[in-house]
């Protein structure tokens, strides 16, 4: 989750939408072997040849297409939330940064974009890039994230790790880079399938994701990432009978719930309660969160807060988490 408030020319062949797709998944068609038809929140793209001026609107949007080697193809990126990845520090470098947050419409067709990546919907609110549907009507294809659909009613009940390898192999396929996707995605499953092996068994533990806030906590319920982590890793989710992704929650709650472990999302950007550092210190001196078991016992495990949200960086979570359970538990 990023608490986000506001948060593309044309290359050589036709950048279009077209009204006619299969069930979503990307494919290269056999008259033209360049050629991308794929479904993206319920909006057909058809990419006639890979972009050459894509547009990556966050962080970790762009984080995905670096570890596919497209940095030479990227026309800029925004929205830096956490310092980039080491391995993609070098290559995120060559990368025009075009705004802090969201660069506006003006501002991104100024540099004759052919494709838009995101993988929040709010990159395409009218103050930011606009709509899909407008971009298209430039010929401007724009590839939006299953797990933030316009469509609320298009996102998934549950955030699953196959949704991000098949996004990965979706965007590999664009850029006419197949099995740098494939690649990817099988390294990204070797980490997985360590990380679930890594944990205790038969772990006996409530589990509260806290991403942010102080006095209206943002915990995690059920159906985003941290709930998908948590099964995986064989413990509970203190809120897994709250059927949202980042409900707010109150500190009377969750005394009542008094969860075993809380994992802290470490936020850079400077708000209330967003350092990892700055949770623990209310989490501490609150009169209320202070009787918590997890805080009396100092059960916590830190993780970056972009890694909550379904990204290159979601298996780092699994493992990050993973080991904190194994100190704790193990």
């Amino acid at each position: 989750m990023k608490t986000i408030s506001i948060r593309l020319g044309v290359v050589a062949g036709l950048l279009t939408l077209v009204t006619a797709c299969g069930s979503g998944t990307a494919e290269t068609t056999a008259a033209a072997p360049q050629e991308a038809r794929l479904t993206s929140c319920g909006i057909p793209l058809r990419i006639a040849a890979p972009p050459r001026r894509a547009i990556a609107m966050e962080q970790n949007a762009a984080e995905i297409m670096l570890a596919l080697g497209l940095a030479h193809r990227m026309a800029g990126t925004a929205y830096q939330t956490d310092p980039v990845l080491p391995e993609l520090k070098e290559p995120y470098s060559q990368v025009p940064v075009l705004s802090a947050q969201y660069p506006g419409r003006e501002a991104l067709l100024a540099e004759k974009p052919d494709f838009i990546y995101s993988m929040r919907a709010s990159a395409f609110a009218p103050e930011a890039a606009g709509s899909r549907q407008d971009l298209a009507k430039l010929r401007v294809p724009a590839y939006l994230s299953s797990n933030d659909c316009e469509d609320r009613a298009l996102i998934p009940a549950t955030a699953e790790f196959e949704a991000i390898f098949k996004e990965i192999n979706d965007i590999a396929t664009v850029f006419g880079v197949p099995e740098r996707g494939r690649t990817v995605v099988t390294d990204l499953r070797r980490r997985l399938e360590e990380a679930e092996r890594s944990v205790p068994q038969d772990l006996d533990a409530d589990v509260m994701w806290y991403y942010s806030g102080t006095k209206i906590p943002a915990i995690a319920g059920d159906t985003g990432l941290p709930g998908t982590i948590t099964k995986l890793l064989g413990a509970r989710n203190a809120f897994a009978d709250v059927k949202q992704q980042w409900p707010e929650g109150n500190w009377e709650e969750i005394a009542t719930r008094d969860p075993d472990v809380i994992v802290l999302a470490d936020l850079t950007r400077g708000g209330d309660g967003d350092s990892a550092e700055a949770k623990k210190r209310f989490l501490r001196e609150d009169p209320v969160a202070s009787k918590l078991t997890a805080v009396k016992n100092d059960r916590f495990v830190v993780v970056p807060g972009s890694s909550m949200d379904p990204s290159i960086r979601s298996v780092t979570a699994v493992e990050q988490v993973g080991k904190g359970l194994t100190r704790l538990y193990g």
